[in-house]
């Protein structure tokens, strides 16, 4: 990760993070002096663990956000609460109350990760692999709670989601070994994964990017036959009826925080989904599953493997619904070769299809959609927790708003 600097404007500033600490039963013992993390996202908080133990000495489980100033979850000052087991010296009294709410994860309550460690230790240890080292916290926030396992056969990887992403076990059981992370075990919302040899493909460009896409499409005309398959599993329905319901209640829940025209040109967009939907219908690219997150971060490896990662947001739609979220990550000077290349796959995949009409028509649906999955996650978490999505859904809509409005 590039360091961050306060002297560059572009980057966002280091954060200044208090820790309020309590024990496993609940009990609050205070809170440490205020220290520097240069890593800015909120959600990343190993480097938090590890700055609480050089500048403190304490060895914390980070729990949740109480509070921050950065709109984005990005930099500046932010108090979260964290669990302690050992002894900790000089605190400041902390008296604001920590009540409980109702849409509080496991993982966000004293106690929680370690209950998930355990069963993560449980699992490894009836594989014949057991946990050779402390297990490093890597991310904790609304969407994961994500740690890092040493075992002598390689780390492993503790995965915990909320609710409206515990399917993504039983997909993943499902889908090809090959271009999956390993699934080791899995219960609920728990899953434990082998490690992915290589790296993150965030910067990928080129030719990359084009076997990216080769590898979605190559999943997804697999299951073009399965699709109530998915559904017993768990993932959710982005096919026209579902989408076009909670397309409007999204609208209609954002559209005091839009202009005027945006929520204008939304309401109308939302009132043609049905013809829409028709149109894309007759392009002839059938349903499927799709990875709803689909961007270079989530593919790992190296020149001879690739596995798209993070398939909680996966459900039952049109396939190049995950177009969306591609395009947002890549350069654009590099979107037409990978326009093309994408074309072509489904063209070969369903003959006589017109994928390049159907992504023309689904464009203004696939924003409508990442607003529809934003404004589910801020109904479904703590108000606290509420500030890593807080900006998407008015974004998004925003960007429907553009696209249906430009097109002509």
């Amino acid at each position: 990760m590039v360091p961050v600097t306060t002297s560059d404007p572009t980057r966002p500033p280091p954060r200044e993070v208090t820790l309020v600490l309590c024990r496993a039963d609940g009990e609050v013992l205070g809170a440490l002096p205020p220290f520097s993390v240069r890593v800015p996202w909120w959600n990343e908080v190993a480097s938090v663990v590890e700055g609480a133990r050089a500048a403190h000495g304490v060895d914390v489980t980070v729990l949740r956000v109480l509070e921050g100033a950065s709109p984005d979850a990005l930099g500046g000052p932010v108090t979260y609460l964290a669990e302690v087991a050992g002894p900790v010296g000089a605190l400041s009294p902390w008296t604001s109350p920590l009540e409980a709410h109702v849409l509080r994860l496991p993982y966000a309550r004293p106690g929680g990760p370690a209950g998930d460690l355990a069963w993560a230790d449980a699992a490894l240890a009836a594989g014949g692999r057991a946990r050779t080292g402390p297990a490093r916290q890597v991310r904790t926030w609304n969407l994961s709670s994500l740690w890092r396992l040493p075992t002598a056969d390689g780390a492993a990887w503790l995965k915990v989601v909320p609710p409206f992403f515990a399917h993504e076990g039983a997909v993943l059981s499902r889908l090809d070994p090959a271009v999956v992370p390993p699934l080791l075990a899995r219960e609920g919302p728990r899953i434990l994964l082998d490690e992915v040899p290589g790296e993150d493909h965030y910067g990928a460009t080129g030719s990359l990017l084009l076997r990216m896409v080769s590898l979605l499409v190559g999943v997804q005309t697999g299951w073009v036959d399965r699709l109530d398959e998915l559904r017993g599993l768990g993932a959710p329905d982005w096919r026209p009826g579902a989408l076009a319901s909670r397309a409007g209640e999204a609208v209609v829940r954002v559209g005091p925080h839009l202009s005027r025209a945006t929520r204008l040109v939304c309401e109308r967009l939302v009132d043609e989904l049905p013809d829409r939907f028709r149109a894309i219908e007759e392009c002839g690219v059938p349903d499927s599953l799709v990875h709803g997150d689909f961007h270079p971060g989530n593919l790992r490896g190296d020149d001879s493997r690739l596995v798209l990662l993070d398939w909680g947001d996966c459900g039952v739609g049109h396939p190049l619904l995950d177009r969306a979220a591609f395009f947002e990550r890549i350069p654009a000077g590099e979107r037409p070769a990978v326009v093309d290349h994408w074309d072509a796959l489904w063209r070969a995949a369903a003959p006589g299809c017109d994928p390049s009409r159907a992504a023309r028509l689904l464009a203004p649906v696939s924003a409508l959609r990442q607003a529809v999955i934003y404004d589910g996650f801020l109904e479904a978490i703590e108000p606290s927790e509420r500030v890593y999505h807080s900006q998407d859904p008015r974004r998004w809509l925003t960007t429907a708003a553009d696209l249906a409005g430009g097109e002509g």
